[in-house]
């Protein structure tokens, strides 16, 4: 295929995408360089920063690839506690972050439901509206989204791990808590409450082709998402998939091809969010600049409590757990820089891919601007 005849395109066959996601050479270089004018001509070189806070491990779900799984008796468990999460919270207002994320294990009974939206609230109140919020604890019912919605969050990151189904079956455990239409149902909901909707896959899993990361790009071009984040698959020595390590791909083919699926989303989606994600690093030191030299636009530094960071393991060899939010923000400003981009402070860094959606609609939301808040009902006594 001519390289140049199809950067030019707007709409690319499953077979195409094949073509970009194995390219090397010459054709990798133009590849690579494309994404990046785009992301640069379209929405700058901005980037713009999510304080990653992992307020728990704690998790009911029993996924076959994950480190905090259920079933990994190994796991020492912990949760943050709600002093604690809004102390991580200021920290990212005071040093202008713009927005913060909410990451953890997956859980669905009414306390937590309750504490979320509190927190949610809380944030919103002690930050004087400020700070974003992005999302990403799970599958929840319509009656949660809209609760944590209410509260203050606007941004939900659902990551799908893979669009194809009998792939999804593959690396999740048989039983109704796990079903890929419920996750598919989930997206359209988050949607339906009025989110930015984020998903991701996982790149080099065990059983995956091309042809099914080629798809999972269609997919989310189908399901018209506003943001991505998706990495290299890497894999936990209590899970299920250890088992199947000797069908992985080199660490370094990984981090390659995980590049080459930013780059073509950039190019099929070129106004959406796409973030530099932390399993970039863990494979090489500047994996996460690599992604941010060739397309993409957010960046998350971990702000969770050091004395916690180490026990949200995903994967095997997480790297910054030993590092404090104060040398992760000192290494990322530097870092940012020498790819040829800036960090954009003080600003939610909502997804363009959104705002362009809804604005015949109504206003779009910024940092300067948001729907009221509801605030949390007490519990009753």
């Amino acid at each position: 295929m001519n390289i140049e005849s199809l950067l030019k395109q707007k709409t690319f066959s499953r077979e195409e995408l094949v073509y970009l996601l194995s390219c090397q050479g010459e054709d990798e270089q133009k590849l690579f360089a494309y994404s990046k004018h785009l992301r640069d001509r379209l929405l700058s070189n901005n980037i713009h920063l999510r304080g990653l806070i992992e307020i728990s491990n704690l998790c009911i779900k029993d996924c076959l690839y994950c480190g905090i799984r259920k079933s990994n008796k190994q796991a020492k468990r912990y949760a943050l506690d709600e002093a604690e999460i809004l102390k991580a919270a200021s920290y990212a207002s005071q040093n202008r972050y713009g927005s913060i994320v909410l990451q953890g294990g997956e859980r669905n009974d009414p306390d937590f439901v309750r504490e979320i939206e509190s927190i949610v609230y809380q944030i919103k109140k002690q930050s004087g509206q400020k700070l974003g919020i992005t999302l990403s604890l799970g599958e929840q019912s319509e009656d949660t989204y809209r609760r944590w919605f209410d509260a203050g969050a606007h941004r939900y990151l659902l990551r799908i791990e893979t669009s194809n189904e009998q792939l999804y079956q593959q690396i999740h455990p048989h039983t109704q808590n796990h079903s890929f239409s419920t996750r598919l149902k989930c997206l359209q909901t988050l949607r339906k409450c009025g989110y930015q909707t984020g998903t991701g896959v996982m790149i080099g899993l065990p059983f995956q082709t091309l042809q099914n990361l080629a798809d999972d790009l269609l997919f989310f071009k189908q399901t018209d998402i506003d943001m991505v984040g998706m990495g290299p698959y890497l894999e936990h020595r209590e899970t299920p998939l250890w088992s199947f390590r000797n069908r992985l791909i080199p660490l370094k083919e990984r981090l390659n091809l995980s590049l080459h699926m930013v780059s073509c989303l950039r190019i099929l989606m070129p106004y959406i969010n796409i973030a530099a994600t932390t399993a970039l690093q863990a494979i090489e030191p500047l994996g996460r600049e690599k992604a941010l030299a060739i397309g993409a636009n957010i960046i998350m530094p971990n702000i969770t409590p050091a004395v916690q960071k180490t026990k949200y393991q995903l994967y095997e060899n997480k790297p910054d757990t030993d590092e404090s939010a104060e040398a992760a923000t000192l290494q990322l400003i530097e870092s940012v820089r020498n790819c040829g981009c800036e960090i954009q402070w003080d600003n939610w860094g909502d997804s363009r891919h959104f705002r362009n959606k809804t604005l015949t609609a109504s206003p779009p939301m910024t940092s300067k601007a948001q729907k009221p808040l509801k605030s949390p009902e007490s519990p009753a006594k």
